[in-house]
Order: C-alpha cells, then structure tokens, then sequence
C-alpha cells in the first residue's frame, strides 16, 4: 500500500494556503466584480485566473477517466498496472466540477463578466448595447439551458469516475469477473457521452467567450490539449512512485508506452493547432480572423512560446526509443508540456476576459500552485486508499510481461 508522505502532504497544503491567498489578493487588487460588469479587464483576472486553473486541473482529470474508460472498453492489458493511478487523477473530478458550477453560476447572475453574451441588452433589440451576431445564436447562448448543460456534464463525468472506482475495489476483493465485465459496460456508455460532451463543454466554458467566433476544430483542439496533459500527469507520478519503490510490476516498456502516447498525442495536437490555425489566417475573412488578431498581435510571445513548448521539446526529445524510457528526460519535458498545456487554456481565455490588462502574476501563478496542492492533496490521497495495482484484475500478468 502506499503511504502518503507527510512533506508531500505538507507541501500540499502549504501550496493551497498560496494559492488562497493568491484569489484574495487578485480581488481586493481587482475592485470587485462591480467594475468588471463595464468591461475592465483588470477586474476580471481573479475570475479569469480562477477558470484558466480550473479547467486546466478538471481537463487532466477527465482526460485520465477517458484513458481509463478506453483500456476497459478495448479490453487492454499493457496497462492492468496503471489504472489506479488514473482512477487517482480522476479523482479530482468532483471538485474541478464544483468550482466550474460556481464559475458558471457567478456568470450567469452577473457576479462575474467572463462571458460577454450574458451582458444586460445585448439580446434585447430595444438595448442600446443589442448584438445581432450574438442574438441570433440565443437559442444555444441562454443562461438556464447554458446551466442545464454544465450540470449534466458534472454529474456525468463524476458518475462514470465514481462507478469504475467502486467497481475497481471490488476487484480487490473478488475474484469474480462481474465487476469487470461491468467496467466495460460502463466505460463503453461513458465513452459515448465524452464524445459529446467533450467537445460540448469545451463550446460553452472556452470558445463562448469569444462569442462571434467559432471553430468546428475546437472541441477536437481541446481534447488533444487536456488528454496530453494527463497522460504526462499519469506519466509523472508513475516516475515519481517508480522512483519511491512503488509499482515493481512496472517496467521500462511501461513508461515508453506513456511515453509514446505523450508524444503522439503532442503531434496531433500540433497537427489541430495547424489546421485551425493556418487556414483562418491564409483565408482572411474578417470574422474568422477576430480570434487571432490579438493572440497574434498583444500576445504573440506567450503563443509562439506556447507552440514551441507543446510542439518542439517533444518532437526534439521524444522522438527516439532511448528518451521515452529516460526517466530523466521524461520528467523534464512532463513539465515542460505540463507548462506548455497551461499556457494554451491562458491564451484561450485570457483575450476575451482581461484583454490587454493582462500578465501573469501573483495572482494567475499563486492559484496555479494553489489547484497543484489541491490536486497533489486529493490524488495522492486517493492511491493512499487502495493498493496500486487491481489485486484481481484479469490483465495482471499480461501487464507483468509486457515488453516492446
């Protein structure tokens, strides 16, 4: 079983405390959500700096459910060993949902103004403030169906998390296969909402904040960032338990395998920035090229920086056989895309919320490490609970002789 060591635990919640901190220091510098309701980008970057940290945290768990429903669903058996530590990551989920209700709710009843369609008249005709591009996408754009929809992603998501979870522990118990002929049942349902559901929320939390833009890429875009960045999350604390003398079953092919998805998945997500990006810019209409304009133009340096952190250190380091089972090298560019993934959800949200009263401070870092030890508190906490590896999950020696 694993223990949960105290300095990491300590770490945790001294990282939380700054990360508090760093909230009530961006609101009392911020002058309330008042002045924001006028558009002052400044008073919106506690908000803003509250949602870039949440999804970013909420995506690498749901991309870890999503891995985890997949390797029950494809019947898999490489990974028999690591579906705790999915079933860890995940388990963040329930949390990151609650504070993305609270985000969603304090939007729609004007306590914050990151979503520029919820503003006063801009959907009435009669209003000096009336918008026709956005009122004509009001039968999607309405505070009560745009709350509906958050909810039902929440609870969701969490359901499926919770119901493999207590499915897995009665692997632990039981070496009747029930529990895991119904994972595969449940995974495959899940499997079939995420589809959805994904790219849906990505719609409503994200892409709606530009509200004249839109991209049929888009929800394809932010899966590949937020399943990257779980896998090298997964990737990460497997190094760190690997290194600690936890999970002997686990072998050098393991974590190349990890290391393998990291790096597709870092190419196809490249391949979708591309594409998104290049033709909007090549073909110029002026309504495609509003989104760009300013991440091209006020924060070019955070986007080239970006892509170069998201595309280049992986393909340069990842590349070959050697790196991908260098624990070394593995952690090195886990944090850099870690890093990297942060920056793409800050340079999504951050023109349309704060715009040029942006930068990236005490505030936007201090809640970054305050979600880090609220995440470390919860996973680490999590594996704590269970043993590290299924006791009777079918897979086990499969996963034990695993070698490519």
């Amino acid at each position: 079983m694993f223990q949960f060591p105290a300095k990491l635990k300590t770490l945790s919640y001294v990282l939380i405390a700054i990360g508090v901190v760093a909230m009530v220091y961006g609101f009392l510098s911020g002058g309330g959500h008042e002045a924001a309701d006028h558009g002052h980008g400044h008073e919106n970057r506690p908000w803003a700096s509250l949602l870039i940290n949440n999804f970013f945290f909420l995506g690498i768990s749901l991309g870890a459910l999503f891995f985890l429903a997949v390797q029950y669903a494809a019947n898999v058996g490489w990974s028999a060993g690591i579906l705790r530590l999915l079933e860890g990551v995940s388990g963040f989920l329930p949390f990151a949902g609650i504070i993305m209700i609270v985000i969603v709710l304090a939007g729609m009843f004007h306590m914050n103004h990151l979503y520029h369609w919820t503003a006063e008249g801009i959907m009435d005709p009669e209003s000096d403030y009336f918008d026709s591009i956005i009122y004509g996408k009001k039968a999607y754009l309405n505070e009560p169906f745009f709350i509906i929809r958050t909810l039902v992603y929440v609870l969701g998501w969490v359901w499926a998390m919770a119901t493999l979870r207590k499915l897995s522990l009665r692997g632990d118990q039981s070496s009747d296969l029930a529990w895991y002929k119904k994972s595969i049942t449940v995974s495959a349902i899940f499997l079939v909402f995420f589809a959805i559901t994904s790219s849906t929320a990505a719609w409503d939390w994200i892409m709606s904040i530009d509200t004249h833009w839109f991209s049929t890429l888009f929800g394809w875009y932010v899966f590949a960032g937020i399943f990257v960045s779980a896998l090298t999350t997964t990737a990460l604390i497997a190094i760190y338990l690997k290194n600690n003398g936890y999970l002997e079953w686990l072998n050098n092919s393991h974590i190349h395998d990890l290391g393998k998805f990291m790096f597709a998945f870092s190419i196809f997500w490249t391949y979708l920035w591309f594409s998104q990006f290049m033709l909007i810019w090549y073909s110029n209409i002026p309504e495609e090229v509003t989104y760009y304009m300013p991440r091209f133009g006020e924060f070019k340096g955070l986007f080239i920086t970006m892509l170069v952190m998201n595309f280049l250190f992986p393909l340069l380091i990842l590349m070959s056989r050697d790196s991908k089972r260098n624990f070394g090298f593995l952690a090195t560019i886990g944090v850099v895309l870690i890093m990297g993934h942060w920056l793409n959800v800050y340079i999504m949200v951050t023109p349309g919320t704060v715009g040029l009263d942006y930068s990236i401070g005490f505030t936007e870092i201090g809640v970054f490490l305050g979600f880090l030890g609220g995440f470390i508190l919860v996973v680490f906490s999590r594996l704590a609970k269970a043993p590290l590896r299924i006791t009777n999950h079918p897979m086990n020696k499969e996963s034990e002789y695993f070698h490519i």
